[in-house]
């Protein structure tokens, strides 16, 4: 019985020692030996997606078409989830400052796409031309509309993926490749649609798309505020916008479907009576819709045509 036992010792000893050296080499079944990645909102993991693949699993915390992305708050289970990714990306510029609040490891690898903007277009001259009444909305925090702080974006990642997964920089940097072409072709088709035209927007979150048309931002700054900051909009903003939406003293009216109010939802009833043509924009993908550019496309598309109608 002495050695008996003995023998059933070592072996489960042996077996032991085994399991241990398993879980020190083998990556855990929960990420299923992938990338972990962390997004502030579904586009901007759709991005990284784009460029990581099946190599990246990623988790949005902000996936619902019907949330207001503004007013999310941050729950236990997101710091949980920052906390355990391997690559954080989120948009800055004051618009998911809950996210940025979250990332408590200086380890943690991050991308800011906010800052990117800049960068993405050094050595341009921007348009951001002034409104028509003489406001510049050069500076928006929507920076997903700017196809071009996009791309700067999907470089990052692919860079900051390449470090994490040397042996797959190849296919990364082949994704991203294909990702900036595409995008180049959205920006063939919507540069310039827009010249020598008016557009009045609910909320100014396609702001750079609108700028990349070269049409005109005809709204009034006071209106823009209002509705951005949830509050009533000024008697006399909320009439000039009726004033060029019944007139037709504009060519399209851009709408923002996520955070709609009665107000916005007036406007565009008037905007439809009167034969102004309705773009409709959200802020994060719609259900359904996991691609970047399939949605972008779609919007590109709709802004376009109604500009050229």
């Amino acid at each position: 019985m002495t050695l008996r036992n003995a023998l059933v010792g070592a072996l489960v000893g042996a077996l032991a020692v085994a399991s241990l050296a398993a879980c020190g080499t083998t990556t855990p079944s929960s990420d299923n030996g992938k990338i972990q990645v962390v997004a502030s909102t579904n586009v901007w993991g759709s991005v990284v997606k784009a460029v990581g693949g099946d190599a990246v699993e990623v988790k949005a915390l902000l996936d619902d078409p019907s949330a207001d992305p503004h007013s999310y708050e941050s729950k236990p289970a997101d710091a949980a989830l920052v906390k355990d990714a391997k690559l954080v990306v989120f948009n800055g510029g004051g618009y998911d400052d809950f996210f940025a609040k979250l990332i408590t490891s200086d380890a943690t690898k991050k991308i800011e796409a906010f800052p990117l903007r800049e960068h993405s277009h050094e050595g341009e001259t921007e348009s951001a031309a002034p409104d028509a009444d003489g406001h510049d909305h050069s500076v928006n925090e929507h920076v997903w509309y700017d196809l071009h702080t996009v791309r700067a974006v999907a470089e990052a990642a692919a860079n900051e993926l390449g470090a994490l997964a040397p042996d797959k920089k190849t296919t990364f940097e082949s994704n991203t490749q294909q990702f900036t072409a595409a995008l180049e072709e959205l920006e063939k088709k919507v540069e310039g649609a827009g010249t020598g035209k008016k557009v009045a927007a609910t909320e100014p979150i396609a702001h750079y798309l609108v700028d990349e048309t070269g049409a005109a931002d005809a709204t009034p700054e006071a209106f823009s505020k209002a509705i951005e900051e949830e509050s009533d909009v000024p008697a006399a903003a909320l009439a000039e916008m009726n004033r060029l939406v019944e007139g037709k003293q504009v060519n399209v009216l851009v709408n923002n479907t996520q955070t709609e109010n009665q107000v916005t939802k007036q406007l565009v009833e008037k905007a439809k009576a009167a034969g102004v043509p309705v773009v409709a924009v959200t802020e994060t993908l719609p259900e359904g819709v996991t691609s970047y550019l399939d949605w972008m496309s779609k919007q590109v598309d709709a802004l376009s045509q109604a500009l050229k109608a």
